[in-house]
């Protein structure tokens, strides 16, 4: 599958990793690592640079973004304009909006994913603020208006609501909470090592988890009381594991070939 966006549930493994690299051109790759997330980004950003060039990237190099005057410089286009990929770190997803949102390495990075000029991974925060309406917290008990907090995310990709290291932390909750909010959006919870790979209005599930996609379209009713238990009816969830594809604008999930099926098929 050609593939704009790579986004990552979290706790990415070597297989997820690889598989961005090869995306993004493998030996020819230019990666440029974005750790505006992380609370340590020279270390976060050392760490994939290493980890890329040792998959086999051709070149990585990280791209220090701490304020919003470095993401209007035009020193970012010159590294952005070179690269065939680009990979935002985890940590605290409202950092990388922010810092980002509106700079001309947010326009940028529009235009370049657009065209298919590269390929945009994130992982954990990197991968929340792929969606417009970003879920930026929540741990309370219970389907409730205040189990999930959200902002605005850099929305590239429309009509999602995206939650990460899904299975792991237990977030069905605040993703049916964050859907009943905003039945516009589908909820994907990706778990950990778990990755949506987008093309056009699809996307292909790859890694060693599953994705749930919430689709609070098919709901008879929703109701989101300002305290109190939320009622939600007739909603839509699939657990779709690797080799999976879901059409977006269908709304429609289709099962994948088992990846130990289709080794054996080979």
């Amino acid at each position: 599958m050609d593939a704009r966006l790579m986004i990552m549930g979290g706790a990415a493994g070597p297989e997820l990793l690889v598989r961005f690299v090869q995306l993004a051109g493998g030996a020819a790759a230019r990666i440029v690592v974005i750790a505006t997330a992380s609370e340590t980004p020279e270390a976060a950003g050392a760490w994939y640079v290493d980890r890329f060039t040792a998959l086999g990237a051709g070149t990585a190099c990280a791209l220090p973004l701490a304020t919003r005057a470095l993401a209007a410089a035009p020193s970012a286009e010159t590294v952005l304009r070179s690269a065939t990929g680009v990979f935002f770190t985890g940590g605290d997803q409202e950092r990388i909006t922010t810092v980002l949102g509106g700079t001309a390495t947010d326009t940028l990075l529009q235009e370049l994913v657009a065209s298919g000029a590269l390929v945009l991974a994130g992982t954990s925060a990197g991968a929340a603020m792929m969606s417009a309406t970003m879920i930026v917290g929540g741990d309370g008990p219970g389907v409730t208006a205040d189990a999930v907090r959200t902002g605005p995310g850099l929305e590239f990709l429309p009509g999602v609501l995206i939650d990460q290291h899904f299975a792991e932390r237990g977030r069905l909750n605040r993703l049916l909470s964050a859907v009943a909010r905003y039945p516009h959006e589908l909820g994907l919870g990706i778990d950990e090592d778990t990755a949506i790979l987008t093309d056009g209005d699809r996307f292909e599930v790859v890694g060693s988890g599953a994705v749930t996609v919430v689709d609070a379209g098919t709901a008879a009713e929703i109701r989101v009381p300002a305290t109190g238990p939320i009622t939600l009816t007739g909603a839509c969830v699939h657990v779709l594991p690797a080799g999976c594809t879901f059409h977006l604008t269908g709304r429609r999930p289709v099962a994948g070939v088992p990846a130990a099926e289709r080794e054996r098929a080979a």
